[in-house]
């Protein structure tokens, strides 16, 4: 790699990091160090094919999802998720937020991961239903359906989301 287009890839890499970091954290399940490891492979091979990439956000999230994917193939054994403070100890008002966060992790995790990239780059990422296609490498009507079960399976692992509109406008 020449050093302008070593200047323009860490540009990237500055600018993109925490989305694509929140992306990472996101598709392992929650697990921060599996996070960084994600985001770190998909960045090494994106480097490496720098010149011929058209859309790098793109590469990299495509990059990252098929990582993952591979990685859950080889059934990596499960983290405990470390936190700071003990959800136990939170204060009174926090509790209904961090018992949504803890609840809609642990259905996440419970969905394959076409499943759970899907529903991210969807709703968390904000991504259109043809984006996603392309990064998945997929038909928009395989995103469509993929959705569909997801969001039918996230309701019966978790129908306690079905309040979720109730909490979101109380916290507001």
């Amino acid at each position: 790699m020449d050093a302008a287009a070593e200047r323009h890839f860490h540009e990237f890499v500055v600018a993109r990091s925490p989305a694509l970091m929140r992306l990472a954290y996101l598709l392992t399940g929650g697990d921060q160090q599996t996070a960084e490891d994600l985001l770190q492979v998909a960045l090494v091979k994106t480097a490496a094919r720098w010149r011929t990439i058209e859309d790098p956000d793109a590469y990299v999230r495509r990059v990252m999802y098929h990582q993952q994917v591979s990685w859950w193939r080889l059934r990596w054994p499960r983290r405990e998720t470390q936190v700071a403070t003990l959800p136990e100890t939170a204060r009174d008002d926090d509790t209904a937020v961090v018992d949504l966060r803890i609840t809609v992790r642990r259905a996440m995790a419970r969905l394959t991961a076409r499943q759970r990239a899907v529903l991210i780059l969807r709703y968390f990422e904000d991504l259109s239903e043809s984006e996603v296609a392309r990064i998945l490498d997929c038909s928009v009507g395989t995103v469509r359906s993929t959705t569909h079960r997801s969001l039918a399976r996230l309701r019966r692992l978790a129908p306690e989301l079905a309040t979720l509109e109730t909490l979101t406008e109380v916290h507001q």
